[in-house]
């Protein structure tokens, strides 16, 4: 009984629910594979979808309604967030208010898409209403799309400025998958 207890308090202990346990399963299963294994085995097709996207409050209720009909991965995170006056002219928002959706998951379907096709989707949607995505997460603009996007010409005279020489990788090749 002893090893019986010591084994519960050792595996599903609270200690075990923070975010070293859960980095070491994630490192565990990138390296083993397992994930991928089950999913060959059940003959689905996944993209990973990690995301903050901030939309103007006006057109919330379409990315909402365009997430749930196209991507449905929840919980989502959903925030108001007000915005005075921008200074960040290589993430360029408008004053006023927003909503940032956050949603960070697996996409996983029967339907075999192109790499990186729900978050394309995503990206297109957040542009049409007027939105901007943080890039944490997978990017796949086209490098022009994303100079317009993101304030090319301001850090192209930063780039410039601070690192004449092309020492450090530009922002777009930091950012954005080659896929």
């Amino acid at each position: 009984m002893a090893q019986n207890s010591f084994f519960r308090k050792f595996v599903f202990g609270k200690q075990r629910l923070g975010s070293k346990t859960y980095t070491k399963i994630m490192r565990w299963n990138s390296r083993v594979g397992a994930t991928r294994k089950l999913e060959r085995l059940l003959r689905l097709h996944s993209e990973s979808v990690i995301q903050d996207v901030d939309i103007p409050i006006a057109r919330a209720a379409e990315f909402l309604d365009f997430y749930a009909k196209q991507i449905q991965l929840w919980p989502q995170w959903v925030c108001p967030i007000g915005v005075k006056e921008s200074r960040f002219v290589l993430y360029p928002v408008k004053p006023g208010w927003y909503v940032n959706f956050g949603f960070w998951d697996v996409k996983r379907t029967r339907e075999a898409y192109p790499p990186g096709y729900f978050n394309r989707l995503i990206e297109e949607k957040v542009h049409e209403l007027g939105g901007i995505k943080s890039l944490y997460s997978d990017s796949y603009f086209p490098e022009r799309q994303f100079n317009q996007r993101y304030g090319g010409a301001a850090y192209d005279a930063l780039k410039k400025k601070y690192d004449p020489g092309g020492a450090f990788p530009r922002l777009y090749d930091k950012c954005v998958l080659k896929a």
